[in-house]
């Protein structure tokens, strides 16, 4: 079996230049490590990520290892942006307290599962849940659901979260990304 993703109707595509504009206002925001753990819903922008000279993508064994690189970065002068899936964010609350008391600056793109056309009952509890989860460890959540959305959001994110010193979490919709279906 493998994974496929869909959106409403057989044979529609996702659009995919918001990974694009993701990776645009990386650059333009000077972001230069990417931690991720490997996710079809980050796929494209990871790809990109590994190919600009001036970032570094930084494959994770759990999401919340991407929250000591986000601090470590910073830190070390450089700015980094943690991709990961809604399934991890219960994996980094114990970790985010690193963010919560020391305030540091924090970006995450967190692709959804648990809604949109979810065929896998294990995703909708941390799915229904994210939102709530990240807002009570202090982290400001905002959301995009349509591609031409994605680019302002993230990018006003960005500037909250580097410009403000706050801890930022894009929501990137799972009908933004497209459902999974697995098929044989």
């Amino acid at each position: 079996m493998t994974a496929t993703a869909v959106l409403d109707k057989p044979g529609a595509s996702v659009p995919r230049n918001w990974p694009d504009d993701i990776l645009d206002i990386f650059k333009e925001f000077g972001v230069r490590q990417v931690p991720y753990v490997p996710d079809g819903g980050h796929a494209r922008l990871i790809e990109r990520v590994h190919q600009e000279p001036e970032m570094r993508g930084i494959a994770l064994t759990s999401e919340e290892e991407g929250i000591a690189v986000a601090a470590g970065a910073w830190l070390g002068g450089e700015r980094a942006a943690l991709l990961m899936q809604s399934s991890g964010v219960g994996n980094c609350i114990n970790m985010l307290s690193l963010i919560k008391v020391c305030k540091f600056p924090l970006l995450m793109l967190v692709t959804m599962r648990g809604e949109w056309g979810e065929f896998n009952p294990w995703q909708v509890p941390m799915g229904s849940t994210t939102a709530a989860a990240l807002g009570l460890m202090d982290v400001q959540v905002q959301r995009a659901d349509r591609p031409d959305e994605v680019a302002d959001v993230v990018r006003h994110a960005a500037t909250m979260a580097y410009g403000g010193g706050s801890a930022m979490a894009v929501l990137l919709s799972q009908r933004l990304v497209g459902a999974k279906v697995f098929t044989k």
